[in-house]
């Protein structure tokens, strides 16, 4: 454990990953809800969060967010953000 931190600076170094990990829970719901195009787009959009927090976040708060360096935390989950929405947005058919 680390004793250099108090509890409130440990907390908030997993709210980001909860942030990103409650937008994700969120499209799941809805696409076991049915609604597999809203549930999709949203689980794009937790990816773009992800993104957007892995570039504003410094590494030592980034928490679980950091796996590989900024630039490729970025890249990859800014790149699976957009394909998702697309792939979500261009296929037609099945229930809407």
């Amino acid at each position: 454990m680390s004793d250099w931190l108090p509890d409130r600076s440990r907390l908030s170094i997993h709210v980001p990953f909860g942030l990103v990990c409650g937008i994700g829970l969120i499209g799941f719901l809805l696409v076991s809800l049915q609604h597999w195009r809203r549930g999709t787009v949203v689980l794009g959009l937790a990816l773009l969060v992800a993104a957007g927090l892995r570039a504003m976040i410094p590494d030592e708060r980034a928490g679980l967010l950091a796996i590989r360096s900024r630039v490729v935390d970025i890249l990859l989950y800014a790149g699976f953000g957009v394909v998702i929405i697309s792939i979500a947005m261009t296929i037609k058919g099945l229930f809407g």
